[in-house]
């Protein structure tokens, strides 16, 4: 060592700062991440120039650089609200969001990376505690629960929209009611569902018999017109008719001429 030059060991020393200066001052800012610049002897927090973006970065080793995922995430909640008549209602749902990549400077400003926390969770519970309040436990057991996810994500937008977090979509997917609501309502549709059968089942039976009857007159009026116009003469002549085919027929038979009121003749023989 006592050899070596003396200008060698500014240069060693110089080398090392150099290397403990380049590994504060990169920065690698993944995909589907940004990156927020701190500027230490600066202005803070830099909110008028957009987010750092992917790949690699040279920054002053004494500024800080935040990252941030701004690729859609989702968050799970469970939830209780009341329903309109006083019930406990529990609601599981999956929220949908992103932060708003132009105004992440200022959403770390603002909020910091906590913001799901102090932010998004809120804005959903009272969204939902609002949307729920307003419907009976049978509406949210069946025919309404479409309708209260919408409106859970429409009020829930409204209160995040000036927050700088982007809101995509509120799936609510489940709704516990109370035991024993549950099961009443659950009744309650059973025995509707066995009356609208039960009344398919009238109207079908109804228009069954309204079908025999339209059919049963139509065949007195058939039988009353053919009535009406048979008369003696059409009679005697569809009898003689009848005897011609009959005495044609290769079976044996006996025909007398001339026999009983109307002079028809009467057959005898075998079929």
């Amino acid at each position: 060592m006592d050899k070596l030059p003396k200008i060698a060991f500014p240069i060693i020393i110089g080398v090392v700062i150099a290397v403990i200066l380049i590994a504060k001052s990169a920065v690698t800012i993944d995909s589907g991440q940004a990156g927020v610049l701190f500027e230490t002897f600066g202005d803070g927090v830099v909110i008028d120039e957009p987010p750092m973006g992917e790949g690699f970065h040279i920054v002053a080793p004494w500024n800080k650089v935040f990252i941030y995922e701004v690729r859609q995430q989702e968050v799970f909640e469970k939830m209780s609200a009341l329903s309109s008549n006083g019930l406990d209602i529990k609601l599981d749902a999956s929220i949908w969001f992103q932060p708003d990549f132009k105004n992440l400077g200022k959403l770390h400003q603002e909020k910091s990376k906590e913001y799901i926390n102090r932010v998004l969770l809120p804005a959903i519970r009272s969204a939902a505690r609002s949307v729920v309040g307003r419907y009976t436990p049978e509406q949210l057991y069946s025919s309404k629960r479409d309708a209260i996810q919408e409106e859970i994500f429409e009020e829930t937008k409204k209160l995040v929209e000036n927050q700088y977090i982007q809101l995509n979509e509120v799936l609510v997917r489940d709704v516990t009611l109370p035991p024993t609501i549950k099961d009443a309502i659950e009744r309650k549709l059973k025995q509707e569902q066995e009356s609208l059968e039960y009344e398919f089942r009238l109207v079908t039976a109804a228009k069954e018999a309204e079908k025999v009857i339209i059919e049963a007159q139509g065949k007195a009026d058939a039988n009353r017109i053919l009535s009406a116009s048979l008369t003696d003469k059409i009679l005697q002549d569809k009898g003689i008719e009848a005897t011609v085919k009959l005495s044609e027929s290769p079976n044996s038979k006996v025909i007398v001429i001339g026999s009983g009121d109307s002079g028809m003749p009467i057959i005898l023989g075998n079929q």
